[in-house]
């Protein structure tokens, strides 16, 4: 066996998992780690400029590669910067492992300098944490971390790594194999649930999938469409199942929940079975629980255990890989009646598509998010990579983008976080170099990672950084305008700062736009140019997005919004 540092091993394991870039942040107590990369150039490190963006950049390559990613921190405020970036990968199961640099092993509990206790802070948003003792074993607990971050219901593993024991030598033999106790893996579902499953298909005259993250997560959109195209069900989405189907597609309902289509919506009140596959049952989907889904059997399939009978109860829950399940449903299947069913839905569809204003002038002759996310659309032809960051936006991409491919929708869905686009688009354009990244931010979130802009410039990334800008903070503000009387606490920006002015300070140009005529030509001009850019939106400054069903309500309380 062979004598190995620490950080050699650390690095070793790196290179095992095929894993070419890392995204991270140096201090004291990770010198030697970032030291190491020096020897190691087949790993790029990439360096951010604050450790949640490491975290998020990191998020970004998982959810476009659909591989394992990696970020490294120092200890202290370098380790805690990165929570809100865990976090939002807990949520939404991003595979990640975080190595963060601890304070020498004899001095850990007794408060030294940028101690922090990382493993008591980051349990609750991690699927895994680990503190290292001993250079010894490193080989067994990255081994695991990866392994952990990557099977099952994917999500984010944290080793703390006391900086004495990156510098520590060892005889290194990672294990052949991962035998963990209490960690199992789900076996094959068992044919008997797959035919009880495939009798209520049977059976049903009105059946609707509700397809989430899980997935993407999986690779199961060819499976999902074959499944669907076979039986003729018609397909839902939740924000995160977004390019499961290709938009377009004749049994694609678009997203449902609180700011789904109404069709969406409106097949989940009719439906007499509904297949959940690889989603939770968000409350941003569910709104009243006690009501949603009541007419219908449930059949609900997931890799996770937990999330089954956690929210509502079901018919038939099944623990196991999608792709399994669609596969072996497929084997079985047959068309199904489903022509009157599928005709109610598109009648429904007609008579209540989603609002468009394009027609009318708004009050202050600036633009309407919509629009401009149409004309990104149609220019693309879906074929990009879309960064959403949180909001508004958010959830007009949602409607308005037409995804065609699976993993191409990249936004932060369970957490929520302002801030995400910026340094997950970073993360996406090192994962797919080969295709055009576009980053969609509000004028509030991209304001939270705005340093982020040197990262780019540094790496030069052909990356489009869209800034809607309607000098406020539009979601929350449109919660005030419906709930709260319209009174405005904290949510309007009196004086916003002149982005580009700040883009050319990072040496990247930008490009603003206010006029519908200035629209195509200017997103047309900006996917040609190879490097970087900025385009600012000058938005109106009042867009609600609807349709919107209110928090804990139901669909008879849709706001639809005026269709024009």
């Amino acid at each position: 066996m062979t004598m190995r540092k620490g950080t050699q091993i650390i690095l070793e394991a790196i290179k095992a998992q095929g894993i070419k870039q890392v995204f991270g942040y140096p201090g004291g107590c990770v010198i030697p780690l970032f030291d190491e990369f020096l020897n190691y150039p087949e790993v790029q490190m990439v360096r951010v400029r604050h450790e949640q963006a490491a975290a998020h950049a990191a998020d970004g390559y998982a959810r476009a590669s659909g591989k394992c990613s990696v970020v490294i921190v120092t200890s202290g405020p370098g380790a805690t910067n990165t929570i809100t970036g865990i976090a939002t990968a807990a949520m939404d199961s991003i595979p990640m492992v975080i190595l963060t640099g601890q304070v020498r092993t004899p001095i850990i509990g007794t408060d030294a300098f940028q101690e922090t206790n990382v493993i008591g802070v980051t349990r609750p948003v991690t699927k895994h944490n680990y503190l290292v003792k001993s250079v010894h074993e490193l080989p067994e607990i990255l081994t695991e971390a990866f392994f952990i971050a990557t099977t099952g219901r994917p999500g984010p593993v944290v080793v703390d790594i006391p900086v004495d024991v990156q510098t520590h030598m060892s005889e290194v033999e990672f294990p052949k194999g991962v035998e963990i106790p209490g960690y199992e893996l789900p076996q094959p579902i068992e044919v008997e649930r797959i035919e009880a499953a495939w009798e209520m298909i049977e059976a049903s005259c009105r059946p609707v999938i509700y397809a989430g993250g899980g997935l993407n997560l999986c690779l199961g959109s060819e499976a999902l469409v074959r499944f669907a195209e076979t039986t003729g069900i018609p397909i839902t989405t939740t924000l995160l199942g977004q390019g499961a189907i290709p938009r377009g597609h004749k049994l694609a309902l678009g997203m449902l929940g609180m700011h789904g289509e109404y069709v969406a919506n409106y097949a989940m009140t009719r439906a007499d079975l509904v297949i959940v596959l690889g989603a939770r049952f968000d409350d941003r989907v569910t709104g009243k629980v006690e009501t949603f889904l009541a007419q219908a059997k449930i059949i609900h399939v997931d890799i996770d255990p937990s999330v089954i009978n956690k929210i509502k109860d079901v018919d038939l829950g099944m623990v196991g890989d999608l792709k399994d399940a669609l596969a072996q449903w497929t084997a079985k299947a047959k068309a199904l009646d489903t022509k009157a069913w599928l005709s109610e839905l598109a009648e429904v569809e007609a008579k209540h598509p989603l609002p468009n204003y394009d027609g009318l002038d708004t009050a202050d002759g600036k633009l309407r998010p919509e629009f401009v996310i149409r004309q990104f659309s149609e220019i693309t032809q879906g074929e990009a990579l879309v960064v959403s960051d949180v909001g508004q936006h958010q959830m007009f991409i949602a409607q308005h983008f037409a995804f065609k491919h699976p993993r191409t929708h990249l936004t932060s869905g369970g957490l929520g976080t302002m801030g995400f686009s910026l340094p997950a688009a970073i993360g996406a354009a090192f994962s797919k170099p080969q295709w055009p990244v576009i980053s969609f931010s509000g004028d509030g979130g991209f304001q939270m990672n705005i340093q982020e802009l040197a990262t780019v410039k540094a790496y030069n990334l052909p990356i489009l950084i869209v800034i809607f800008n309607n000098a406020n903070l539009g979601m929350v503000k449109q919660w005030q305008d419906l709930f709260w009387q319209s009174r405005y606490a904290g949510t309007i920006f009196e004086e916003s700062p002149d982005f580009l002015k700040i883009a050319e300070g990072y040496g990247l140009p930008g490009v603003r736009i206010g006029k519908k005529e200035e629209v195509a030509p200017a997103i047309k001009k900006a996917l040609e140019v190879k490097g970087p850019l900025v385009l600012e939106f000058m938005l109106e400054s009042d867009t609600c997005v609807y349709p919107m069903i209110p928090a804990g309500k139901e669909f008879k309380d849709l706001i639809e919004g005026a269709a024009t």
